[in-house]
């Protein structure tokens, strides 16, 4: 087969490289500079990927173009209109996680319970309301070009807090650049996500349910990263799925929508709360998912653009995900001083278990050596598959040893909120069943 990855910062570096290894034809590229270096060396990157367009076309059925980001829809829904395969969104799928207000809107519209959502293009606005009705929001800006570390969920009551923020952010903002962002009121619960493949017709089964841990520090201390680990599992996720997700498909169908997709919520004694979308592979949600497939993502995605099939094989258990970072993540400013170029060592005792499970982010390849590199430091995620979440800890947490990196940080408590509390309190509620 031949594939034709598109994107910004080779987000898919790892699915690439797995591609890669089975022998399929892959071409990346990527339109940042600053990520010239991802994967040097290990994939074969296009300057130009429309020049690569009769490259997949001569590939028949067998050629397919992958979109990582939420930001191509409409490029995506052209492609497809010339019969090339594509997957990736759709302009729906951009709409529907970019504007938050209006993917609000579309939950509530198949009958989703949202919590109230404000949008504002002004921060004198937003102050004035935060001032008449006081209590906790999130602040959440518009569109893909922000850093998760830029929003903030708000912890007094009286929204003091949110006030500071809101007026500190307008003292700073550019006068050229109007804002656009929303605030959301603050729901307690369960976060949980729930995703599946989409074909352009139907999900794909099983589908799945994702724990994510967004706060750098352990405890959920700091900052909101993209993401520090998640803990997923195939299993169990039928009810929720039923109840939120599965409802948003004749939309998805009726836009082309062909890919993976994912709904993240609040849950708690009152119903399912959605949060937001993510129309496109999450990172790191896709690598962790890739470690309970017993398919290959050749074999999903065929079966994805030739609709041959409506199910695909996955592990039974737990995948327990962690991301290693270096200095200075979640921030970019100062990586070159502070952790780019610094070499990826691994114990002597690694075996093919253990390499399979390493799943690269930014690292380039020069001179036989790995070493960091990229934007930001997000160099890997490390992954355990078991029949619980406690051995898939234990699993993980012992390769993520074998891993040497120079002022490498991580969270050692992915997984534990969940076997405390949270899954048995999805139990509790009747959205996670075993078995």
């Amino acid at each position: 087969m031949r594939f034709l990855g598109v994107g910004d910062t080779v987000d898919l570096g790892d699915m690439y490289l797995r591609l890669q290894a089975s022998g399929h034809e892959v071409r990346v590229h990527a339109s940042d500079q600053e990520s010239q270096d991802v994967m040097r060396g290990m994939l074969t990157f296009t300057e130009d990927w429309r020049a690569e367009l009769d490259w997949i076309r001569k590939a028949g059925t067998e050629g397919i173009i992958l979109f990582e980001s939420a930001s191509r829809g409409e490029v995506q829904d052209e492609l497809r209109r010339d019969r090339f395969n594509v997957i990736g969104g759709s302009a729906l799928g951009d709409r529907l996680e970019l504007d938050r207000e209006y993917g609000q809107s579309v939950l509530r519209g198949v009958g989703l319970e949202t919590a109230r959502s404000r949008d504002f293009t002004s921060f004198d606005d937003a102050t004035d309301f935060v001032e008449r009705t006081p209590g906790r929001y999130v602040f959440k800006l518009n569109g893909s070009d922000w850093s998760s570390t830029r929003g903030y969920v708000g912890v007094m009551p009286d929204g003091a807090d949110m006030l500071a923020l809101l007026r500190g952010t307008q003292r700073s903002w550019p006068d050229d650049e109007p804002p656009s962002f929303v605030l959301m009121d603050h729901l307690s619960g369960v976060e949980v996500g729930v995703g599946g493949f989409f074909n352009g017709k139907e999900f794909l089964s099983p589908v799945n349910l994702d724990w994510e841990h967004k706060r750098f520090f352990p405890g959920d201390l700091g900052e909101l990263t993209g993401e520090m680990g998640t803990v997923v599992t195939y299993r169990g996720g039928d009810a929720m799925f039923a109840r939120s997700l599965a409802r948003v498909a004749p939309l998805l169908r009726e836009s082309g929508y062909c890919g993976y997709i994912n709904l993240n919520t609040i849950v708690n004694d009152e119903g399912i709360w959605p949060l937001e979308f993510t129309c496109r592979f999450g990172y790191p949600g896709f690598p962790i998912l890739d470690s309970l497939h017993v398919a290959g993502w050749d074999e999903i995605f065929r079966s994805m653009v030739h609709r041959n099939a409506t199910t695909f094989e996955t592990d039974g258990g737990w995948s327990v995900g962690v991301v290693i970072t270096v200095p200075p993540f979640p921030y970019a400013h100062e990586y070159e001083e502070l952790g780019k170029g610094r070499p990826i060592c691994f114990a002597a005792s690694v075996d093919d278990d253990d390499r399979d499970s390493f799943h690269y982010g930014e690292v380039d390849l020069r001179d036989g050596q790995l070493l960091t590199a990229g934007m930001i430091g997000y160099i890997m995620v490390v992954t355990g598959v078991a029949e619980s979440i406690e051995s898939a800890r234990k699993k993980a947490y012992g390769r993520v040893e074998k891993v040497v990196i120079p002022n490498s940080r991580y969270r050692n408590d992915i997984g534990v909120r969940l076997i405390d509390r949270d899954l048995g309190e999805m139990r509790r509620l009747g959205l996670f069943h075993d078995g």
